[in-house]
């Protein structure tokens, strides 16, 4: 439904837990800022995250087609200026929003799952798995924890 991220406008603070995709290896902890505005009177959002400890950001921009009841998410990286294929999905009725496309890693097709839960007023999470095996098995790298600051 159009306005789902409106729960996301306003600025933020984030932790991070990220590491290498598809190993086993220490997770990453950093924080982030991030703002968030709405767009096309709710059926669109944006935002831009900072990462104050390294040397990337990103932006993320959110579309929804009210034809197909669903959001595509498009991740942008500062460092490549480039979207990553979109994740398509919708929030269900038990407020959790789930979000799937096709990506490439290192040279080989993967799935990638976007999860938002734990909403409230003033947090969110959002959570990345990556799959090899066509969705067979999921292994999650990067997770956020998000805390409004306004």
């Amino acid at each position: 439904m159009k306005n789902n991220f409106d729960f996301l406008v306003g600025t933020w603070t984030s932790e991070h837990h990220r590491r290498p995709a598809f190993t086993d290896d220490p997770w990453d902890e950093f924080p982030g800022f991030t703002k968030c505005w709405s767009v096309f009177d709710g059926a669109g959002n944006v935002d831009e995250i900072v990462f104050p400890t390294k040397d990337f950001g990103g932006l993320t921009v959110r579309l929804y087609d009210a034809a197909r009841d669903e959001w595509s998410l498009y991740w942008v990286n500062s460092r490549t200026g480039l979207a990553l294929p979109p994740v398509v999905g919708r929030f269900g009725d038990d407020g959790l929003g789930i979000f799937t496309g096709d990506d490439v890693h290192e040279g080989h097709p993967i799935k990638v799952i976007y999860r938002w839960s734990d909403i409230t007023a003033d947090s969110c999470r959002w959570e990345q798995d990556l799959s090899k095996d066509d969705g067979a098995t999921w292994t999650t790298n990067w997770t956020m924890q998000f805390t409004r600051t306004s």
